[in-house]
């Protein structure tokens, strides 16, 4: 499966299974576009994002972890 940038459902949960012991609440937004990026499955323009998606993808992080 390709990720892009548009599937922030996708990418909040693969984060929380890669980091389960994380809070969400915690993570910069530096570091949660670097770890997008850095997904086996993800497969898009790197300065594609914004914020708007960063927040999108955060959410669902939080949503998984709760």
């Amino acid at each position: 499966m390709n990720l892009t940038w548009q599937n922030t459902r996708e990418i909040g949960e693969a984060l929380y299974d890669q980091f389960p012991d994380l809070d969400p609440k915690t993570v910069r937004f530096t570091d949660l576009h670097r770890w997008v990026c850095e997904l086996e499955d993800f497969n898009d323009d790197p300065e594609a994002s914004n914020e708007k998606v960063l927040e999108a993808i955060l959410l669902v992080w939080l949503d998984e972890a709760e």
